[in-house]
């Protein structure tokens, strides 16, 4: 059996004219396929010669590793080498963030077999307490626990793997004490919540997209990738096969996120017929297009701004995109869908998985059970849904609108050349105006704010001052152009 190459080394083969071909992987696409370069000669060895040429002149240093070089190289030849080949652009981007970003200035200088495991511990402490880099004034300066984990993650793994190539003897990682893990709270809307939500989908031309979530709890990205082609209007089955990413603020289409993630479901004939009417007004071969790039599917992004608007709109509680699927699958399960087919339907791996994650509606569950056990041998009136256990009515239900005197919210439609504001967090306003400037293009320029009102004040100021500067540029130009005009007369 012939011997296989180390990751980063190359590719030798005899090709059938009878010369030798040596082959390097220099970068990766967006997409995850890499890039190639490639020497030929007459004799293995004078391939093998070339090839180590090539991988120098692209900066390619693996096979040159050493217990005492540099953790900030070790990690840097980790990444490219063993790491980035094998996961997907969006997770790339995180990873090149924690370790060029954070860990590499931090800790990068140290060598190899030097770096001990208080050193690890040290840079942990400082990234809770000092390590944000951006929007301090925001967040604080101390990253979050979830961070912390994650950069350690990446160092654990670097090492272990230079553990590997015996490079060092342990990994100074293992055994690090470590922020807690918190796992974020699901939640999900309610009967009524989800009645007021569909409401003002209507009117916030949201419809479509939110009906068919609430219907079949997709993942954002792959609600966002689907084509008309994978839509049977005959049979009711929705083939699902790709998922839209958004990255360095535009979007790309992958494969979907696992194996079983692939797959077909059929809808219910209520979203059928939505859909059919929703055809007859799309000119695309995406389901939801892009409203601003012709041909590209809507960006997720773009899809969560929507669905938060709509949802503070309709007076129900904010939530994430996850959780519109999250309240599919409660609705599913309370209304008697075996943990089996909901697994196949949302694309879990398992149905151990699915299990695990909504095991927290088993007291639902089993109060409906009960009821129905009731109903059928006591002869009694079934428990009624809004009932509470205490005989008393929360606060927030009483106050709570009910679906069916709800009135969608009519939003304003702000004046041509005010610019908008858009909300990019909890806590951060962003106010936009892009007027075309004295060159004929189009240029952006920003505000930021705490809250929306700060926001429309600042963006207020902000405007005159910029159709000032176009005007006096334009001036300038009208200027020049005439003075142009009489040296040449």
């Amino acid at each position: 059996m012939a011997k296989r190459r180390k990751a980063g080394q190359g590719t030798l083969r005899l090709r059938k004219d009878g010369r030798w071909e040596g082959r390097i992987v220099v970068d990766y696409k967006e997409n995850g396929t890499p890039k190639t370069k490639s020497v030929t000669a007459k004799t293995k060895a004078e391939c093998q010669k070339k090839l180590e040429e090539l991988k120098q002149k692209c900066g390619i240093v693996t096979g040159k590793a050493k217990p005492d070089m540099p953790f900030g190289d070790w990690l840097d030849l980790w990444y490219k080498t063993y790491s980035k080949p094998t996961i997907r652009v969006t997770t790339q981007l995180c990873y090149e963030d924690r370790i060029y970003l954070h860990i590499i200035p931090a800790i990068g200088d140290i060598p190899l077999n030097k770096l001990q495991q208080s050193d690890l511990q040290k840079f942990y402490a400082d990234l809770k307490k000092n390590g944000r880099k951006t929007k301090v004034e925001i967040y604080g300066t101390g990253l979050s626990d979830r961070m912390v984990r994650s950069c350690h993650a990446t160092c654990r793994s670097a090492l272990q793997k230079a553990v590997e190539e015996n490079l060092i003897k342990i990994n100074p990682a293992a055994g690090c004490k470590l922020p807690p893990k918190k796992s974020q709270e699901m939640q999900v809307l309610t009967h009524d919540e989800m009645r007021r939500f569909l409401i003002q989908a209507k009117q916030d031309d949201f419809y479509e997209l939110a009906l068919l979530e609430l219907a079949t709890g997709m993942r954002r990205g792959e609600i966002c990738a689907l084509k008309w082609s994978d839509l049977n209007f005959e049979t009711g089955a929705l083939h699902i096969q790709r998922q839209a990413y958004h990255v360095n603020h535009g979007v790309i289409i992958s494969t979907p996120k696992t194996k079983q993630s692939n797959r077909s479901i059929i809808l219910p004939q209520s979203v059928l017929n939505v859909l059919r009417s929703h055809r007859e007004k799309v000119d695309s071969e995406w389901i939801f297009p892009s409203p601003v790039k012709e041909g590209e599917p809507i960006d997720p992004q773009s899809v969560y701004r929507k669905m938060v608007k709509t949802l503070d709109r309709a007076q129900c509680k904010r939530v994430r995109f996850h959780d519109l699927r999250h309240t599919f699958a409660t609705t599913a399960l309370e209304h008697g869908m075996d943990i089996k087919t909901l697994s196949a339907i949302i694309g879990h791996v398992s149905s151990a998985t699915t299990l695990d994650i909504y095991s927290h509606i088993t007291d639902e569950m089993q109060k409906s059970a009960a009821n129905k056990i009731e109903k059928h041998f006591a002869k009694n009136e079934p428990f009624e849904h809004g009932e509470y256990d205490n005989g008393e009515v929360p606060e927030k239900a009483v106050n709570a609108p009910c679906s069916a005197n709800f009135e969608p919210y009519k939003g304003k439609i702000r004046k041509a050349g005010t610019g908008g504001i858009y909300q990019i967090s909890d806590n951060l306003f962003e106010g936009r105006y892009s007027p075309t400037n004295a060159h004929g293009k189009r240029e952006v320029h920003t505000v930021y704010a705490k809250t929306r009102g700060e926001c429309e004040k600042l963006l207020e100021e902000m405007i005159p001052k910029v159709r000032d500067e176009i005007k006096a540029e334009k001036d300038r130009l009208k200027e020049e152009q005439n003075q142009l005009t009489c040296q040449n007369l």
